[in-house]
């Protein structure tokens, strides 16, 4: 099956242009005020009008309420809702239901984590992928850091892979973990929010690759 590829933490409409003519699934928006990758509305209706059909529009979401997430699909028609934060299955539930919305759920790889009953947890309401990422500390994604990919499961649900991933070692992790789907921000960057275009036409050719074998 071939892996699907989300670049995240577009900011400029040049870097949509270069993510949809490299091949990729879906382009990630975000909506947590705090990341150097972050948009507001009147940005992100910019970025939405140079998305094609068949390319997926992500909005990533930070313990964000549920007003505050409808104050944004009032102007941005996302696809899917990726929560990043610290919500719980029934709040990701909750706001799924109201704004009427596909949803997955970023979960950080913790070592103390039961990681197999977490993303069962998050599956049991409703979740349509599952997103592990590397545990940081202090920051919610886009640390540039990679967990150790031998204990990424293998599970019905689609999971999808970040953290730490760039053009050098994408091919190795896709060969490692099997993962539905990838999902790449500062691995394509030449600085926090600006993407590089070969970075990214680099990326997708390694995912391409990594995909065929």
């Amino acid at each position: 099956m071939r892996t699907r590829a989300k670049i995240c933490g577009i900011t400029r409409v040049e870097d949509v242009q270069a993510v949809v003519q490299a091949g990729a699934d879906a382009i990630g928006l975000v909506f947590y005020p705090p990341s150097p990758r972050a948009v507001n509305s009147m940005q992100a209706q910019t970025l939405v009008a140079h998305i094609p059909a068949y390319v997926q529009v992500v909005g990533l979401f930070v313990n964000a309420t549920v007003q505050e997430i409808e104050h944004v699909l009032n102007d941005i028609p996302l696809d899917i809702l990726q929560f990043h934060g610290d919500e719980s299955p029934e709040q990701c539930q909750a706001i799924a239901k109201q704004t009427k919305r596909r949803w997955y759920k970023a979960i950080q790889v913790k070592p103390d984590l039961d990681l197999i009953n977490e993303i069962q947890r998050y599956q049991q309401a409703g979740a349509s992928a599952i997103l592990l990422d590397a545990w940081h500390p202090n920051l919610k994604g886009g640390t540039g850091e990679q967990f150790d990919w031998s204990e990424f499961p293998k599970l019905a649900i689609p999971l999808i892979l970040a953290g730490g991933l760039n053009p050098d070692n994408i091919q190795d992790a896709i060969a490692t973990t099997q993962a539905y789907a990838v999902d790449v921000s500062g691995g394509v960057e030449s600085a926090k929010g600006i993407k590089d275009q070969q970075l990214i036409e680099r990326f997708m050719q390694g995912v391409h690759c990594g995909s065929a074998k």
